[in-house]
């Protein structure tokens, strides 16, 4: 497959496991990777560089598109916008598709770092490609687990916060506050039973799925996003508060 060009690699979907957004620069790496996920039954496409990935996930304009991409396997040392600031941007723009960092760094900091921005699994190199399959198979699950309807529950309320569950809309104080898909899973989770007691595996189990193969830490940098959104002092919670040694709870 060129590295120069738009590919897609069209292959049967046997059980219509979606396309999958190879983004590499390292041309043994990425075909490696595409080709193996296509005998799996994947729907691949590639792109060398940041900026063929944009045009691939819906252009250069404010809003990117999730509409054709099920899940993008990221690299981060890539020419030009490299793989966190690319990850930061789709983030930004409100794409919510499963992303999934590969990368020669693979210590703590840089995990945390990789999910800090906005990336659901980190994956270091040199990596087993059967445990990147099943790594991209969990996070898809997750994806489309989430998209079974949910019954007509009445408004949530705690304090001045009110959330929807029908509509999936937060409210503070009377004004919507734009919450990631995530984001609005975990506070919907504390809203349901205030004042329990979470802790970072139960949440990890409730929200993101059993199946979780990332760090437990991306449950950390949620919460902290979703103080900054709640929050007047994220640095001094009212809502969510961190309970030492156990976990977190509203109120």
């Amino acid at each position: 497959m060129s590295s120069l060009e738009l590919t897609q690699v069209q292959h049967s979907l046997r059980v219509g496991l979606g396309r999958v957004l190879v983004v590499e620069d390292e041309d043994l790496i990425r075909d490696t990777v595409s080709l193996a996920l296509a005998e799996e039954g994947f729907d691949i496409l590639i792109a060398d560089n940041s900026l063929t990935a944009l045009e691939l996930l819906g252009g250069h304009g404010s809003q990117a598109s999730s509409t054709d991409v099920s899940l993008v396997i990221l690299d981060l040392m890539l020419p030009g916008m490299n793989g966190l600031d690319l990850c930061r941007l789709l983030r930004h723009r409100g794409l919510d598709v499963p992303i999934l960092i590969l990368s020669a760094k693979g210590t703590e900091t840089d995990r945390v770092v990789g999910l800090e921005v906005g990336a659901d699994d980190y994956l270091a190199k040199p990596f087993g490609m059967r445990e990147l399959i099943a790594r991209c198979r969990a996070l898809l699950r997750r994806s489309r687990g989430r998209a079974v309807g949910l019954p007509e529950d009445p408004v949530l309320r705690f304090g001045d916060i009110a959330l929807n569950p029908k509509e999936c809309r937060v409210f503070l104080r009377g004004q919507e506050v734009n919450f990631s898909p995530k984001e609005f899973r975990i506070l919907e989770l504390f809203i349901g039973q205030p004042r329990r007691v979470w802790s970072r595996d139960q949440i990890i189990d409730r929200v993101w799925g059993h199946d979780f193969m990332g760090d437990n830490k991306t449950v950390d940098v949620h919460i902290r996003w979703i103080r900054e959104k709640l929050e007047d002092d994220p640095s001094n919670p009212q809502y969510l508060r961190t309970v030492r040694g156990f976990g977190y709870r509203l109120g």
